[in-house]
């Protein structure tokens, strides 16, 4: 019996066919959230303002694809302080519309604006006296015409050669949730420490929530001598405290100056008899400081641009308060 001959597709032909699709794919999605900003106006700014003003949560709900990207809508606004859930829209007429009440901002998203499992919530929400957006592709649709505000993510076409693929519309309304939340920051003048509140766990939160003060070292811990402290001292000190540096105090605590091993050996090499050497005579007298209520990732950045391993922590710039080393920033995860 004669076997059948297989052709072997060519390695090289399926890779351009590969690279081909997925520029395209992503030439198509860019144009498509290219084509949102023009969109970007006074009624989106209207929006933005009644999430800001509600008293209740913001209700995103959708189906398929669209409730997807509605869960990543929801999130990113609890991450900056919104409450906001996600609304599954089948689950709602099967007894979860007890998530939404008076007071809340209901963001629906349908691309067709005529999904059959969100428009049999409609009556509900408007009985609830809940708001409704809608973020649709079709202005026409039944959803537009029963919203309280309609966001247009309409599309020239999907990024599918199908035209099937929910793909364009879906990144299109991403995008514009994130417009959204941005748009909610600008106007409340959101900071890194109010961002931090939301995200205390991980690298993160360790980064945005940790202080100078939380990690320093303090008391009998800090490696201290006076102008006139001997060398013999000054290696005592910084040998025993296992900083590499010494901090030269007054009798106050003012800071002088500080001395650290580079100090002493260039010191060794200079001279032949180091003995009769004060601690004031090899002294830098400008040590970096750092604020014990600073952010602990503001002294790795000083740490950083000066190629230093310890800060002396201060409160006023002129009495000391502690000293924090990289290792410890390495410890609590800051770096």
């Amino acid at each position: 019996m004669q076997r059948l001959k297989v052709s072997t597709p060519s390695p090289l032909r399926d890779a351009e066919k590969i690279i081909f699709a997925a520029k395209k794919a992503l030439q198509i999605e860019s144009e498509a959230v290219a084509g949102l900003i023009g969109r970007i106006d006074g009624h989106f700014a209207e929006v933005v303002n009644l999430i800001d003003r509600c008293s209740g949560r913001l209700v995103v709900t959708g189906m398929g694809k669209s409730g997807i990207i509605g869960k990543k809508i929801a999130a990113t606004f609890s991450s900056i302080g919104v409450p906001a859930l996600f609304l599954h829209a089948a689950e709602g007429s099967h007894g979860d519309l007890g998530m939404i009440s008076r007071g809340d901002v209901v963001l629906a998203i349908s691309n067709s604006g005529e999904t059959e499992e969100i428009l049999l919530l409609l009556s509900a929400i408007n009985r609830l006296k809940a708001v409704l957006v809608a973020m649709t592709g079709n202005l026409n649709s039944t959803l537009a015409r029963k919203s309280d505000y309609v966001l247009d993510v309409g599309v020239k076409e999907e990024a599918c050669s199908l035209g099937l693929l929910p793909t364009s519309s879906t990144t299109a309304a991403l995008a514009l949730g994130d417009a959204l939340a941005l748009g909610l920051l600008a106007k409340r003048g959101f900071k890194e420490e109010d961002f931090a509140q939301n995200h205390p766990g991980g690298i993160l939160g360790r980064k945005l929530l940790t202080t100078v003060g939380d990690v320093m070292h303090t008391g009998g811990s800090v490696p201290k001598v006076y102008e006139d402290s001997n060398i013999a001292d000054v290696i005592k000190e910084i040998s025993r405290k296992g900083f590499g540096t010494a901090i030269v105090v007054g009798r106050d605590d003012s800071i002088k100056g500080i001395i650290t091993d580079g100090d002493l050996r260039r010191l060794i090499e200079k001279k032949r008899d180091i003995s009769e050497t004060r601690a004031g005579e090899i002294m830098s007298s400008d040590p970096k400081t750092v604020g014990k209520d600073n952010m602990a990732a503001k002294a790795v950045q000083i740490m950083e641009e000066y190629s230093i391993t310890s800060l002396v922590v201060t409160g006023d710039e002129v009495h000391i308060d502690g000293i924090i080393h990289l290792h410890d920033l390495l410890k609590a995860g800051i770096v």
